[in-house]
C-alpha cells in the first residue's frame, strides 16, 4: 500500500526520549507501531481497519491507550513544541467548540428586548 504513513528514523530518534522504559518484555518496533497509530488517527480509521503492515491492530490500540493514560503523547507534543522559540503562526480549530442547542435562538427567548419586542412585519 503506497499511502501508508511512516515516520523516518530521524523522527523516531527525536521522539524516542519521551517513550517510557520497557517493563520486562521488550517492545515491538516503535517506529512501526507509532506510525500505525498516527495513520489510524490521521485518517479517522477504526483500530480494526488499520493496515496489516503496521502489525497487530490490538498492539496499536493497546499502545495508544496505555501511552495516552501515561501522558506520553502529551510529553512528546510539549517537547516538540518547546524546542523552538515562539511560533510564527497559531491556529485554532473551531470544530471543538460546541454550542448548546438553545444557543441558536436568543431572539425567541427575549434576550434582546429592543429587537424582539418591536413591531412584527405584517
Amino acid at each position: 500500500m503506497a499511502d501508508l504513513f511512516w515516520l523516518t528514523e530521524a523522527q523516531v530518534a527525536r521522539i524516542s526520549p519521551f517513550f517510557p522504559l520497557s517493563q520486562g518484555v521488550p517492545r515491538v518496533d516503535d517506529q512501526r507501531v507509532v506510525s500505525g497509530i498516527i495513520h489510524v488517527i490521521r485518517n479517522g480509521l477504526r483500530w480494526r481497519d488499520a493496515p496489516a503492515e503496521y502489525g497487530p491492530r490490538k498492539t496499536l490500540y493497546n499502545r495508544f491507550i496505555r501511552w495516552s493514560r501515561m501522558g506520553v503523547f502529551n510529553r512528546i507534543f510539549a517537547g516538540l513544541a518547546g524546542r523552538r522559540g515562539q511560533p510564527d503562526r497559531l491556529m485554532i480549530d473551531a470544530t471543538h467548540l460546541k454550542a448548546h442547542r438553545t444557543a441558536a435562538s436568543p431572539l425567541k427567548k427575549g434576550f434582546y428586548p429592543d429587537v424582539s419586542a418591536g413591531r412584527k412585519a405584517g
